[in-house]
């Protein structure tokens, strides 16, 4: 765990990735199949699922800023934030069984349940995983080791999405034989031990060094003015609910855009790589448990939207996190600012280039989705690297450090993104006369068109106008800000590491 001239070893950086593989395990199921398995297997109306979805988005967007905090004021041997890795672990882990456990309750009785646990899920989960966020800006003050530390975060972010993606079904119909509810809850366990597992990991391979130079105890207020008054950070809150924008709005209606817009089609180039998936991928895996999941595509290469879009977003999260991986190369050869300015630049022309495509333009739809995602995904890890740089830079500026404010505040912006992406999404859809399992009319069809390209294209314009115009954090200010803080923690004698 030692550091040499400041460089985090390789070890270090991959057991704090570990951290997002746990997060991401349950973000990934919650984000994708948590809707599904309370109205089909649970049991609730999608009203009542909706309706709770919301009062629990802003109860738990609350607490983020709470616990952040929590955390900022937190001293223990462990540090401020890993010792929520360390005790929440396990109740996170409990919480998210019982969160997709069935139980025998009546209608009524059912839904207090569901609001109960998930909700409680929702604030362990924040407890675990804001502090695991914040982490990022203690671990090392050199700029360049947070961004591959945050490279690492994101490839498990990415690989726990894709065994989300390829297990979650599969497994809830082989453990539950028939009994959804059973199944859901196995798989659930499966998941929850695995995840407690990647969180000791991070625990017990990470170090906090870098420690706030004020001796004084602040309070509350003093903190949120800080906040309030970093226009770094202000910035970059205002950039990520714009670039989760640019991701949501067209992640929303990407399955109405294979299955309204470009249909059923005849793909002989692509039966090839899904039957070979299939066959030594997929099949092996399923194998393990005694059961065949896939059958083999026949000589007629159609495919339905199912499939399409499913290969369509699994290329995304290849590519996205083959994007991650690279991040270091990227910074070195341009510097966090500029290496976020060129993807984000490709990213938008990839996503702007889906307006002119037609239903039969398959190739080019999926080389698109290919390099808009190898240069779209490192766009979030970037911006986290970048918050880290505006909690050095409120220390800079106030001598007072509150890093877990900076991420928790960070992490709403993420959420007022998601909220409002998807209510763009919903409303275009509704106002141009969407009726679903129809055929649509030619407003729907060019509303599908837009939310896949321009109008989430807009979105991240202004986001790149506000990097490029405002943002002043670069590479030589950054470097002046971390060995003024250097001096400092020397001089009062404060070590860094």
């Amino acid at each position: 765990m030692s550091t040499k001239n400041g460089k985090l070893s390789f070890g270090e950086k991959a057991g704090y990735g570990f951290g997002d593989l746990g997060s991401v395990l349950f973000w990934q199921t919650i984000m994708v199949y948590l809707l599904y398995f309370y109205t089909d297997v649970f049991g609730l109306t999608a009203i009542a699922a909706g309706i709770m979805f919301g009062i629990s988005r802003v109860l738990d967007a609350i607490f983020d800023v709470v616990i952040g905090m929590t955390a900022d004021r937190t001293r223990s041997r462990w540090g401020k934030f890993r010792p929520y890795i360390l005790f929440g672990a396990a109740p996170l882990c409990v919480m998210a069984i019982l969160a997709f456990t069935t139980p025998s309750f009546s209608e009524g009785g059912k839904l207090a349940y569901a609001y109960i646990t998930f909700i409680l899920f929702m604030f362990l989960y924040s407890t675990v995983n804001i502090p695991y966020t914040a982490l990022l800006g203690v671990i090392s003050g050199d700029p360049v080791e947070r961004t591959s530390a945050a490279s690492f975060k994101f490839v498990g972010a990415y690989l726990a999405g894709i065994i989300v993606s390829a297990t979650a079904l599969p497994f809830a119909a082989h453990f539950g034989q028939g009994n959804d509810a059973k199944g859901w809850q196995t798989t659930m366990v499966i998941y929850a031990i695995a995840a407690f597992l990647f969180f000791m990991i991070t625990f017990l391979s990470t170090k906090e060094r870098i420690k706030p130079i004020a001796k004084e105890k602040t309070d509350i207020k003093s903190d949120l003015q800080d906040i309030t008054k970093n226009l770094p950070w202000i910035l970059l809150f205002i950039v990520t609910i714009l670039f989760i924008l640019f991701v949501c709005i067209k992640l929303s209606v990407t399955t109405h855009y294979f299955k309204y817009y470009i249909g059923e089609q005849v793909v002989p180039w692509m039966t090839h790589i899904i039957n070979f998936f299939n066959r030594y991928i997929l099949n092996p895996i399923y194998g393990l448990f005694g059961k065949e999941a896939t059958v083999m595509l026949d000589a007629t290469h159609k495919f339905g939207f199912e499939m399409l879009a499913s290969a369509f977003n699994t290329v995304g999260q290849i590519f996205s996190l083959i994007g991650v991986i690279l991040i270091p190369y990227f910074v070195k050869l341009n510097g966090r600012k500029n290496a976020l300015t060129i993807l984000f630049v490709i990213a938008l022309i990839c996503t702007g280039s889906y307006f002119f495509f037609k239903p039969h333009n398959l190739v080019w739809i999926f080389l698109m989705q290919v390099f808009g995602s190898v240069t779209g995904g490192p766009i979030s890890a970037l911006l986290w690297v970048m918050y880290a740089d505006t909690a050095d830079y409120s220390e800079w500026k106030t001598g007072r450090r509150a890093t877990g404010l900076v991420f928790s505040a960070s992490i709403m912006s993420n959420k007022l993104g998601w909220a409002i992406g998807s209510a763009i999404a919903g409303g275009i859809l509704s106002l141009t006369g969407f009726v679903a399992n129809v055929a649509q009319n030619i407003n729907v069809l060019n509303g599908l068109k837009s939310m896949m390209s321009v109008i989430p294209v807009a979105a991240g314009c202004v986001a790149l106008v506000l990097l490029l115009f405002f943002y002043r954090l670069d590479e030589p200010t950054m470097k002046k800000i971390k060995e003024d803080l250097e001096e400092r923690r020397k001089a009062s004698g404060v070590a860094a590491s």
